[in-house]
C-alpha cells in the first residue's frame, strides 16, 4: 500500500487515466474528486460489499423455491 500526504488542491495519478484530487480536508474528513474513464468503475467500498453480499444471498436460494414463490405470488388476487 502506498501511503502519501496530500493537501487540498493536490492530486495523485493511477496509471495514465485515473486522477484523484484532494478537494477539501477538515474535521476528520477528506473530500476527493476522482477523474476516470467511463469504462473504469469507481465505487465506494461499502457499496461494493453490499452488492457482493446481495449477490451471495441471492445465489443461496434454490431455483425451485423461487419458482414456488413466484407461483404463489401470481395466484394471489
Amino acid at each position: 500500500m502506498l501511503v502519501i500526504s496530500r493537501r487540498a488542491g493536490e492530486s495523485i495519478l493511477i496509471g495514465e487515466d485515473v486522477e484523484i484530487q484532494v478537494l477539501e480536508t477538515g474535521s476528520g474528513r477528506v473530500k476527493l474528486g476522482i477523474s476516470a474513464p467511463r469504462a473504469v468503475p469507481v465505487l465506494r467500498n461499502e457499496v461494493r460489499l453490499t452488492r457482493d453480499q446481495n449477490r451471495a444471498a441471492a445465489q443461496e436460494v434454490p431455483l425451485d423455491r423461487l419458482a414456488t414463490a413466484l407461483a404463489q405470488l401470481r395466484s394471489r388476487p
